[in-house]
């Protein structure tokens, strides 16, 4: 079925296991001194998003963007799920462990939303999802979902202890290590079986 953005976007960090243990012993240091026991979120506002088929402005300060592929979590109601839908969460690249990564991640246009949603109930397993991420029509990564630390059920239960998912929102899913690097004049396609292909070029913001 279509799909529309209405809601809030969250995204979710350290929700891949191989994410997680790419950390090492960084999770173990000052200020935390252990891996969160709680999922981690930040938010893609409004500015954010991108409708499939649209070209994406970069600034002439960031040479190169990282791709996120994913899959958003939509919500119809609070706690009850619609469906899954293609994203694709673009930051420029950081190793910012500690401080929340606005300025990385919420530039004009860097959320790439899919325009096909997948129904919650003809989804009997997310952990099937395979997504395929191309880069000027090249294979650059394949992400699994069957390697979350939360589940998306999971993950929806545990963010619901402390807050409400109401109508429209949407829960990222996360995502995975080996992100590619892509530049202005790159056109990024994310496939996936059922949720159809997410394809967006990056272009020159304009002056």
């Amino acid at each position: 079925m279509s799909f529309l953005l209405m809601g809030t976007v969250y995204g979710t960090l350290l929700n891949f296991r191989g994410e997680l243990a790419a950390l090492g012993g960084k999770a173990h240091e000052p200020p935390y001194k252990a891996p969160p026991r709680a999922p981690v979120l930040y938010i893609k506002p409004a500015n954010t998003w991108s409708e499939d088929g649209a070209r994406i402005p970069v600034p002439a300060r960031v040479h190169e963007v990282e791709v996120g592929a994913t899959i958003g979590f939509v919500m119809k109601g609070p706690g009850d799920p619609a469906g899954y839908v293609l994203m694709n969460d673009l930051s420029i690249p950081h190793e910012s462990l500690f401080r929340p990564p606005v300025k990385f991640k919420c530039l004009d246009g860097f959320l790439g939303v899919g325009s096909k949603m997948m129904r919650d109930e003809d989804c009997a397993d997310p952990g099937w999802f395979v997504l395929e991420v191309r880069i000027n029509g090249e294979p650059r990564q394949t992400v699994r979902f069957n390697d979350l630390v939360r589940a998306p059920r999971q993950l929806l239960t545990d963010v619901s202890e402390f807050m409400t998912l109401g109508a429209g929102d949407v829960l990222m899913l996360g995502c995975d290590v080996g992100r590619p690097r892509a530049k202005v004049g790159d056109t990024i396609e994310i496939r996936a079986e059922g949720l159809g292909t997410l394809t967006n070029t990056l272009v020159a913001e304009a002056a």
